[in-house]
């Protein structure tokens, strides 16, 4: 499980896009669920499951959210079910969450998890980018940036942490981190010890 996170504005969504367009990292998105309203550059069940509160409440309640969190005071969550099914294919699935939801994650499957946390190259840099997405109005961006400041002291949480002052850079640096990831030995020990014991006994 890769999971991304980042204060609004800083490029997460637009990494987690370039990420996903690289068929050779082979990355599967889990969408998550919320009760946010949709904004207009959005489609449900491609960005976010957008649900009622109840049945956020429902969800939660019964167990069937691998993590839960409250931001802006809208609800996130994301469904279990999907993701252990891609887990047990032996897929890698790619997280677009927040600091609350990586903790719980972490939390439940510590040794299954990178974390990585993209800062902004500066909070001037980080209030044009919200102004020029042109999708909230002065009074939510004020408290994305109050958000921000919080959240950004949270980057000692994260296992790797980058600036996104250039997104290719930004980009290329995740998929170093994704080719270098895959190859830990605990990782591949399983597939690696049939070769090794293979390995060793051709003949010099």
């Amino acid at each position: 499980m890769l999971i991304l996170s980042s204060p609004s504005g800083a490029g997460k969504t637009t990494l987690t896009r370039m990420l996903l367009q690289r068929p050779e990292l082979d990355l599967k998105l889990s969408i998550s669920v919320t009760t946010r309203k949709r904004r207009t550059s959005e489609a449900d069940g491609i960005h976010y499951h957008f649900i009622a509160e109840d049945e956020f409440r429902r969800l939660r309640e019964s167990g069937d959210l691998l993590e839960h969190a409250e931001v802006h005071g809208n609800f996130y969550g994301t469904p279990r079910k999907w993701v252990e099914e891609r887990l047990s294919q032996g897929r890698d699935v790619l997280f677009d969450i927040d600091y609350q939801g990586a903790r719980q994650v972490r939390e439940k499957a510590p040794r299954d998890v990178v974390t990585i946390f993209i800062l902004p190259p500066s909070i001037r840099e980080l209030r044009a980018r919200l102004e020029r997405r042109a999708e909230d109005d002065s009074e939510t961006i004020e408290k994305r940036l109050a958000a921000a400041r919080h959240e950004i002291g949270r980057w000692t949480d994260y296992d790797y942490v980058l600036i996104n002052d250039d997104i290719q850079q930004t980009f290329d640096d995740l998929a170093a981190i994704v080719r270098a990831e895959r190859q830990r030995r605990p990782r591949i020990a399983a597939g690696m010890g049939e070769f090794v014991t293979t390995l060793l006994a051709e003949p010099g």
